[in-house]
């Protein structure tokens, strides 16, 4: 007579110490695929580097930047930074399309994991991914009239990652709603490449057409990109002229608004679009 024998399957708890185990998995995984793919570090940085060097340098002859003590270089550094994460940390969201198509999503969301878990270190690594690619052009601050402080540099790191972490769960938004690969470019294309023009990072904030400067406004990159300028122009020795010329802060009918609130309407929308994410991929999938 043979008897049948069950396994104990041990399910592992829900609570915030494993969740936090799934998300630091996740934030591997992209760490990993970051490290291997050495053609992705360069292709990313080229267009931030033509911005800067044959863009910057191509309209400095043409383009006053204040009275002439700060070049055009030097004003485009902190907006072409905001762009060297943009694309990179837009990518790493809408990577979660690649995820789908393969059937890694389908493994991930039926692991005994949240969901808000396993896209919350999908935005960890995104973020620490594009603020990664960000530090090559740090590296060449010195060479566009950009001191080389260590509290500016570690100020900027800082304001490069939550900006990064904001537009991965903008891409994981998009995700959410696309398919198939063929359909991601194309879409990401048509969310970021206004984010890109209306975000002050290629242009001054000051003298704007009220119809731009409401755009401007409204787009929550401006709020990132800002506050990265403001930390540069609080390193040079700038006229108050040219300081309102090419840093004037961000303006709601005539009130200042404050860098710290800045930086706080960039972490409110990271919340909110990481709450969207996961409130997307919770129905779809």
């Amino acid at each position: 007579m043979s008897t049948n024998t069950v396994a104990a399957v041990r399910v592992p708890t829900g609570g915030l110490a494993h969740q936090a185990r799934a998300a630091l998995v996740v934030w591997q995984r992209e760490m990993i695929r970051f490290g291997k793919d050495r053609t992705r570090i360069v292709s990313s940085l080229v267009q931030p580097l033509l911005f800067l060097f044959v863009l910057g340098v191509g309209l400095s002859s043409i383009v006053s930047a204040g009275n002439g003590s700060v070049g055009f270089t030097t004003f485009l550094f902190p907006g072409v930074l905001a762009l060297s994460v943009l694309f990179t940390a837009a990518f790493s969201g809408i990577s979660m399309v690649w995820d789908r198509e393969f059937g890694f999503l389908r493994e991930m969301l039926v692991a005994p994991v949240s969901t808000t878990a396993i896209l919350t270190g999908k935005c960890f690594g995104g973020a620490t991914v594009a603020t990664l690619q960000s530090l090559i052009l740090l590296a060449l601050a010195g060479l566009v009239g950009v001191p080389y402080s260590p509290v500016l540099l570690l100020t900027l790191v800082g304001l490069l990652f939550l900006m990064a972490f904001m537009i991965t769960a903008l891409g994981l938004v998009l995700a959410a709603r696309v398919k198939r690969v063929e359909s991601a470019m194309p879409m990401v294309q048509l969310i970021i490449t206004p984010l890109m023009f209306l975000s002050g990072a290629l242009f001054p904030l000051s003298g704007l057409p009220t119809w731009l400067a409401v755009l401007t406004n409204l787009n929550p990159m401006t709020y990132a990109v800002a506050p990265m300028r403001t930390a540069v122009f609080d390193q040079l020795d700038v006229d108050a002229l040219t300081r309102a010329t090419l840093d004037p802060g961000i303006v709601w009918n005539g009130w200042a608004v404050p860098v710290a609130m800045q930086v706080a309407i960039v972490a409110a929308s990271c919340v909110v679009l990481l709450a969207a994410a996961v409130a997307r991929f919770t129905r779809t999938e």
